[in-house]
């Protein structure tokens, strides 16, 4: 049996207290392609509307790749999403809005400037943060130590033991912070270092809200058949979670493996052996974010991504279960506006937070229900159902999904518009 976790042992933020946050990944993997910066600046007003609270932006700063996840000059701001000005336009027009910017953080390893030892590009001369061959690791060509984590292949792997490596990445994420108003963290290939110094991290640099990219192998039987018990995979990273202190939360990866197997006419997967919810967000929904997809797992690169024809029946999930769901940019401005004006308005109007409780009522192969904070109810799958007990109004529906309100919460003037201009 796996243990619960008292909220009240960590000192968090008062975002991930309250719970309500809606997240946006800007960008995917072919942003760079375009002035980004600028497109996304002209969409702000419709995300504030749409009520996101946090936009994951792709990372800012000089990359010798122009996805930017292989960084060199961390202090550079022109990058191939665009110029530093515009990134500075599109950072203030988001704070106006009241919406917070995540920054992605990459700090697993970075690619020098000069050749060092063994003829590896691990050197960082002439260049802020300019670190010898000590800063890093053993494991991947430098003078460091062994890495604290998984390596990253065939770049230099940033040894995060030595405190002058982390005493200037601490200074640049307060640079963060407070010269550009970042205010979240996205951290990248969070496997590749020990939790212990993303806790130092966050503690010295004080983002509003942090999230962690610790992606691991869920269990299969076989090459193809995933294993029902996920319990292993999700205790992983509720592990890592921990380690930072709960300071951090993080990708609830055991739940999008989960959900795509379960569209595949397997919803039984949807409830583990205690009746919840299989992923993170079944025991730590609190710092469980969830997604079904992102510039990684779908996009162009395509490593892992959810069934194309049920995006839609993935978001009903995430969208009326507690966690805290991400929203794909693709799926949101390329999908129709079911995400856009129906589901998330669900979310917010009947005030489902992270935390809210959940009541699984089947769990079929073709069918999967279940009551949400006793305000929502869900309908996956092909199989007819809905809610008998109670009295309930249906706010939205597509293919092989539907999803009710609790008529009886429908009670203030703004419940009512909502009610009359979906019904």
């Amino acid at each position: 049996m796996q243990p619960w976790y008292e909220e009240a042992a960590f000192a968090d933020g008062g975002v991930i207290r309250n719970g309500r946050e809606i997240l946006f990944q800007g960008f995917n993997w072919e942003s760079h392609k375009s002035d980004w910066w600028v497109n996304l600046e002209k969409k702000v007003s419709d995300l504030a509307e749409s009520g996101f609270t946090s936009v994951w932006l792709p990372p800012a700063t000089h990359s010798v790749s122009p996805e930017g996840y292989l960084p060199q000059n961390l202090y550079s701001l022109d990058s191939s999403y665009g110029s530093e000005l515009q990134l500075k336009v599109l950072l203030q027009k988001l704070s106006q809005h009241k919406i917070r910017a995540m920054a992605d953080i990459v700090i697993n390893h970075r690619v020098g400037t000069t050749q060092g030892h063994g003829g590896a590009y691990n050197r960082f001369d002439g260049i802020p943060m300019s670190w010898d061959e000590h800063a890093i690791t053993s494991c991947s060509g430098g003078l460091g130590n062994q890495s604290t984590g998984s390596n990253f292949p065939g770049v230099p792997n940033i040894d995060h033991t030595q405190p002058f490596v982390r005493k200037e990445i601490i200074n640049w994420l307060i640079w963060l912070r407070e010269n550009l108003k970042f205010q979240d963290f996205r951290f990248d290939f969070a496997k590749g270092y020990d939790a212990n110094f993303v806790k130092e991290y966050v503690k010295q640099s004080k983002p509003i809200f942090s999230v962690g990219e610790y992606w691991d192998s869920c269990s299969y039987s076989s090459a193809s058949q995933l294993d029902y018990n996920q319990d292993s995979h999700r205790q992983r990273i509720i592990n890592w979670i921990d380690k930072t202190g709960g300071l951090c939360a993080a990708f609830d990866f055991t739940t999008k493996g989960i959900l795509q197997e379960a569209m595949k006419g397997e919803l039984w997967r949807l409830r583990d052996p205690q009746g919840k919810p299989p992923g993170v967000v079944g025991w730590w929904p609190s710092r469980a974010v969830t997604f079904i997809e992102n510039h990684d797992s779908g996009s162009t690169q395509g490593h892992w991504p959810f069934p194309s024809d049920h995006i839609m029946e993935g978001y009903a999930y995430i969208l009326t279960h507690p966690g805290i769901p991400t929203v794909f940019y693709d799926h949101f401005y390329d999908w129709g506006k079911s995400i856009h004006d129906q589901i998330m308005d669900v979310r917010r109007h009947q005030d489902i937070h992270s935390r809210s409780t959940i009541r699984i009522l089947e769990s079929h192969s073709n069918l999967y229900a279940a009551i949400i904070g006793e305000k929502v109810c869900i309908k996956i799958g092909d199989r007819s159902w809905c809610p008998t007990d109670g009295e309930w109004k249906l706010a939205t529906s597509g293919t092989r999904y539907a999803v009710w309100c609790s008529f009886l919460l429908f009670t203030s003037p703004l419940d009512l518009y909502f009610l009359n201009q979906h019904f």
